[in-house]
């Protein structure tokens, strides 16, 4: 199969009316959203879902992400839903967060895992409002890499994982939140956040009050996708460490003969015999749009091995946190 780059630019309404022709015609296409970009396939038709499984290899178990244009689209998948969702998406949507409220079977039970919830979000890049008006479908979307791998941030990324896979990419540029979205249970009295995001419980506090944070590791069927399987994972090892055991790490590898990169916040003037240095930023922010390039990036360099030093909640945020640690070989010593 031939995969099509369809790149928009200038307002060129063909190649949204191209993609979303694909899309109705029950193919699949990745697709830009400010977060990462997607694989997207209609939501209601079982066969297109089945082929964003096949392009991904993507176990079967694992839910999906529904992509709508407004909020009365959404409601036309779901049933009710507690008062504290309409403040919810009042604030932050569109916007990277994802609702997992109550299904009304509208979508296929692929999409859903199997579950009686289904998780929708109301995505603000313009490429992807433009394609979910024309399409007026709701657009199944998990990340749009082979399943397991770092997700990508921009069309190159979904070409380098997924040509010869999928019949188009449209090409919207540079996804600039850099990870996926914040993921919050809506189907209780109190929201529940399964997936860290941009979008923080500080931020979701501040409009509806207690919100909870769900543990995950002990659910064999979560409602989320991007927390029961390893994700995320770049080609060269990635060890998570403290600073302290930075250099005596480095000896070792030096000595067993490996080429040793680090990842760190910003340039570091200590020397500690490294081969490569990988800068993802200092703020939050910096971090999260520059997190997915570099994982990606590593492969592209001759280092055997590469070491995060200096990474916690506090600096980096909960949701570069929760991915680094999922992209990790091994967290060797890291302190929380």
């Amino acid at each position: 199969m031939e995969t099509k780059q369809l790149i928009y630019q200038n307002n060129m309404h063909d190649t949204i009316e191209e993609a979303a022709a694909l899309l109705k015609a029950g193919e699949v296409v990745a697709f830009p959203t400010e977060t990462v970009y997607g694989l997207g396939a209609d939501a209601t038709n079982e066969d297109a879902v089945q082929k964003i499984y096949r392009a991904k290899g993507r176990p079967g178990d694992n839910p999906l992400i529904v992509h709508v244009a407004d909020k009365e689209q959404l409601e036309t998948l779901v049933t009710d839903y507690p008062n504290y969702v309409d403040q919810l998406i009042e604030a932050f949507s569109p916007g990277p967060i994802t609702y997992v409220l109550k299904s009304n079977h509208r979508v296929t039970s692929t999409v859903t895992g199997g579950l009686g919830t289904v998780g929708i979000r109301i995505p603000k890049h313009p490429v992807t409002q433009e394609l979910l008006k024309a399409c007026q479908l709701p657009v199944a979307g998990p990340s749009a890499n082979l399943s397991g791998k770092p997700s990508p941030t921009t069309a190159q990324h979904v070409m380098d994982d997924l040509q010869g896979r999928i019949p188009a990419i449209l090409d919207g540029g540079l996804a600039n939140v850099g990870v996926e979205s914040t993921v919050i249970d809506c189907t209780k009295e109190i929201p529940v956040i399964l997936r860290f995001g941009q979008i923080t419980q500080f931020d979701l506090e501040k409009i509806v009050g207690t919100v909870h944070i769900s543990d995950v590791k002990n659910s064999d069927t979560p409602k989320s996708p991007g927390v029961k399987y390893k994700h995320y994972v770049p080609e060269v090892p990635l060890v998570l460490m403290d600073e302290d055991d930075v250099i005596p790490f480095v000896q070792k590898e030096k000595a067993l003969g490996k080429k040793v990169g680090v990842l760190t916040t910003k340039k570091d003037d200590i020397n500690i015999g490294i081969d490569k240095q990988f800068i993802i930023g200092e703020s939050i922010q910096e971090m999260a749009a520059n997190l997915y390039h570099i994982l990606r990036a590593m492969k592209q360099t001759d280092v055997d091995i590469v070491i995060a030093y200096g990474f916690t909640k506090e600096k980096a945020g909960s949701a570069v946190m929760d991915r680094l640690c999922r992209a990790a070989t091994t967290n060797y010593s890291l302190k929380e």
